[in-house]
């Protein structure tokens, strides 16, 4: 079966960096487009960043431009989201999702998919 499992969450200061893991399984990674999602409590949630299937020209959302890093590797079915210069309103649950089709998109209802999440939560 189809699993992704995100890890690398944590409390952190404000500045800090984390690199949050998501581990996927059961489907032919390589295939699918890849992304990153986040949920803050009481809030909708939004798009991060994705990635196309060969690793190429990523997008990310204004908020996290210039801070936030996705990268994959087809090799051992891994995403990746490096965070950089975190801020208290990047608190949130993180989850990985995969989208079927060549096109890269941004849109969550394009995703297929969803891991459960990892808690990350930046104090000021």
């Amino acid at each position: 079966q189809v699993q992704l499992v995100e890890s690398g969450g944590g409390l952190v200061q404000a500045g800090d960096s984390l690199r949050l893991i998501c581990a996927a399984s059961g489907y032919i990674f390589s295939a699918y487009n890849m992304g990153w999602f986040r949920q803050a409590p009481g809030k909708e949630r939004e798009f991060v960043a994705a990635i196309p299937l060969s690793g190429a020209k990523a997008a990310y959302a204004d908020s996290v431009k210039g801070r936030f890093i996705i990268s994959r590797d087809n090799a051992v079915n891994m995403v990746y989201l490096q965070m950089n210069s975190l801020k208290p309103e990047d608190t949130a649950i993180y989850c990985c999702a995969r989208a079927p089709g060549v096109v890269l998109t941004t849109r969550q209802r394009d995703y297929d998919y969803w891991g459960q999440g990892t808690q990350v939560t930046v104090s000021s």
